[in-house]
């Protein structure tokens, strides 16, 4: 019998097939009792060693992550196990912070949140409405058609860009030619040798004055002491939901960055991600037990 190592009870699924084994594992020095897994959902990101638990596991066929980036798992698998993704687990959540933090730097919420705490009213209330503003999303995948939707809602100009041209998306070549129009920049491509330092001096320099760099992808693909130039100048904004390095020491200069708005990698952790992550593993779990083709894979095993 194929066991299952989840990192959470089987219970909270609202099916699952029975002629599986079940194990829970949610990180930790030990891999006691893994051996026989065939099918692990790893651990949300964070301190485990990835090398070590894959090591454990000598039968793995199948691994399903909880993240849409797969680039802390991939390096520690043999072409022997198909590697599915969350593709579609975060695109809510996501696209919600999206809209939050770029309305919370148009509309000056941390500078509000701040006088709040001196009991001061700020009386230089004018700021810049998402409205008319022009928004490249980098990245229209999932999540980018997610957060493109969104914004249309709130009367503002998309245009996406994706690795290859389709209907109504430019390609990433077409890039260079639109950054000196946008207002806003938001990053979603996936963090790998070509997109990393994607944003870097020459990017950041094409776009106009007053532009916001929002980066919900990852922190290597903004070259962090390019962006921090011109942070100092007072010539762009930035909402960074991920840093490079990451997490973010306590000394490190980007803290201190004037016109610069952090959050802690907290995207996609809301309250819809569960849902949806039950769902998308009851569904692989039924396609495994019946030896079905598997949704979201990244990587075929052989």
């Amino acid at each position: 019998m194929s066991l299952v190592t989840l990192p959470f009870p089987v219970s909270v699924l609202a099916s699952h097939p029975a002629d599986l084994e079940y194990a829970m594992f949610r990180g930790g020095d030990s891999y006691d009792g893994l051996e026989s897994t065939a099918f692990w959902v790893p651990p949300y990101p964070g301190e485990l060693d990835y090398a070590g638990a894959v090591a454990a596991m000598p039968g793995l066929r199948v691994v399903q992550t909880q993240t849409a980036g797969v680039e802390h798992l991939v390096d520690h698998l043999d072409g022997a196990t198909t590697l599915c993704n969350a593709a579609g687990v975060h695109d809510a959540a996501t696209a919600e912070m999206g809209i939050a933090l770029i309305l919370s730097v148009l509309r000056q919420i941390p500078r509000f949140v701040r006088a709040q705490d001196r009991a001061v009213w700020d009386r230089d209330n004018m700021t810049e409405s998402l409205a008319d503003k022009t928004v490249l999303v980098v990245g229209y995948g999932n999540i980018g058609r997610a957060l493109g939707a969104r914004l249309s809602g709130f009367e503002a100009q998309v245009v996406p860009f994706a690795r290859s041209a389709r209907d109504g998306v430019l390609a990433m070549t077409d890039l260079d030619r639109h950054l000196p129009t946008a207002d806003v920049v938001v990053l979603l491509v996936p963090s790998t040798a070509t997109t990393r330092h994607l944003v870097d001096s020459r990017f950041l320099g094409s776009m106009k004055d007053g532009a916001l760099l929002v980066n919900l992808a990852r922190g290597p693909v903004v070259d962090t002491e390019a962006l921090m130039v011109e942070l100092l100048a007072g010539r762009l904004f930035a909402a960074l939901d991920v840093t490079d390095p990451e997490p973010l020491p306590p000394d490190h200069r980007l803290w201190a960055m004037p016109q610069v708005l952090i959050t802690p990698h907290s995207a996609g952790g809301t309250t819809a991600m569960a849902p949806r992550l039950h769902r998308l593993v009851e569904r692989q779990l039924w396609a495994f037990a019946r030896g079905e083709g598997l949704t979201n894979v990244v990587r075929a095993g052989s």
